[in-house]
């Protein structure tokens, strides 16, 4: 950049005093014209960098997924290829699912007999806790009822003494001719009706009194105390039917799941790379295993700065990129963030002291870049390296400069260099 300002400088001072002699090529002219450019280009220079700093660090990191097979099996199909596009949802590859295809049999069938015992349980608790309502509550309704049969008997007889007491009364009546006999009729009917009356309340009596003799006799309706331990037994056995139920339920939703993982699919869109695995491999449940390479679409970019070119940098300001896989193009994007960290300032917590006596490289922080919408379908390769400029708020006028320069250094990468390479045997 300094020596294509120094050339368009001394392009202009040979065209005034040399070629069309504008202006005396004197000593006063002669030295001011050789103090103004370096003045100038070291004034440009320092407010460039720091209104719109540069950088030749420029990285596109790619996610990288180490794909790896979560069950155990023998391979028995690969349909992916080597450096090949994937979609999400491609099948990568497929392990034999016969043992887990079993498994999950098994289980459902133990899961439906646990389920149906779980059933049985609760039918027999109910049951149960149905016996204990029928004893609790119908004792005392009997003993009701007994004592209602006792006091009606009583009523009824009280009632019978005294129809007996008239009819002795009218029969005195009658035979002196004091009374109807009418009156004598009615009281021996009372009589008679009452005597029906007290023979059925007893027979009432008698057959509540058979009921309740029986319910406290009878074998299958045990005592209170006998049902509610039943009812207790009961409600254990429905818990512990229960909880083999949730058992098995669960182990049949892993084996499911164990099922589900024989077939591997890809992430995300993407390229497979590092696919070495064929039909008959085995494999297994080890996390650094890796079966084949997953490297994502999508990608990060990051420009490395010197700490002193970032303190009027603020996310949101315009930003410009250039690749080497892209000469010749400028990749519009903006600024995310500044990731204001670097290893250096990390310490870990350890019994030794801080290690001070080693020289660190010169502090850079990455600067994470976006790029714009319409270079947004432009495929950036993993590990791709370039140039990027930061144009921020103050100084606008200067950018235009920073911007001529970042075109020539793009259409600079049309020039490949290489060593001289001997082709001799």
């Amino acid at each position: 950049m300094d020596i294509l300002l120094l050339g368009i400088y001394a392009f202009l001072v040979w065209l005034i005093f040399i070629k069309l002699k504008w202006l005396p090529w004197t000593t006063p002219w002669k030295v001011g014209v050789f103090i103004f450019p370096v003045v100038a280009l070291a004034t440009l220079l320092l407010l460039l960098n720091i209104m719109a700093p540069a950088t030749t660090d420029v990285r596109v990191i790619s996610y990288v997924v180490g794909v790896v097979s979560q069950v155990r099996g023998r391979v028995t199909e690969v349909p992916v290829d080597n450096n090949r596009p994937v979609k999400k949802g491609d099948v990568l590859f497929k392990i034999d699912p016969t043992p887990y295809q079993n498994e999950v049999a098994s289980l459902e069938a133990r899961l439906a007999s646990d389920e149906a015992k779980v059933g049985a349980d609760r039918q027999r608790l109910a049951e149960t806790e149905a016996k204990l309502a029928d004893v609790v509550s119908t004792e005392p309704q009997l003993r009701e009822q007994l004592n209602q049969a006792i006091g009606q008997v009583a009523v009824l007889t009280a009632s019978l003494e005294l129809a007996r007491k008239r009819v002795e009364q009218n029969t005195e009546l009658v035979k002196t001719s004091a009374g109807p006999r009418f009156d004598l009729e009615r009281a021996e009917t009372d009589v008679k009706e009452l005597t029906a009356q007290i023979a059925a309340a007893r027979a009432a009596e008698q057959q509540v009194r058979e009921k309740l003799g029986g319910r406290v006799k009878s074998g299958d309706l045990a005592t209170v105390a006998q049902v509610k331990s039943q009812i207790a037994t009961a409600q254990a056995e429905v818990k512990v039917s229960q909880a083999a139920a949730e058992t098995a339920r669960a182990q049949l939703a892993q084996a499911k799941w164990d099922l589900s993982q024989t077939t591997i699919l890809a992430p995300g869109n993407g390229t497979m790379v590092n696919v070495q695995l064929r039909p008959g491999a085995f494999v297994g449940q080890v996390a650094l295993s890796e079966q084949m390479t997953f490297v994502d679409n999508e990608y990060q970019i990051y420009a490395f700065f010197g700490q002193n070119e970032l303190h009027q940098v603020s996310p949101g300001n315009e930003a410009e990129i250039t690749l080497d896989t892209y000469p010749g193009r400028i990749i519009k994007a903006h600024v995310d963030s500044i990731l204001w960290a670097q290893s250096q300032g990390q310490m870990d917590s350890t019994g030794n002291l801080p290690i001070t006596t080693i020289n660190a490289p010169p502090g850079r922080f990455p600067v994470k870049l976006v790029v714009g919408d319409e270079d947004k379908s432009l495929f950036l390769a993993a590990g791709a390296r370039g140039s990027a400029a930061i144009y921020t708020e103050h100084l606008a006028a200067i950018h235009i400069l920073r911007k001529v320069l970042m075109r020539i250094q793009s259409c600079l990468d049309y020039i490949i260099i290489k060593h001289s390479i001997s082709l001799g045997h």
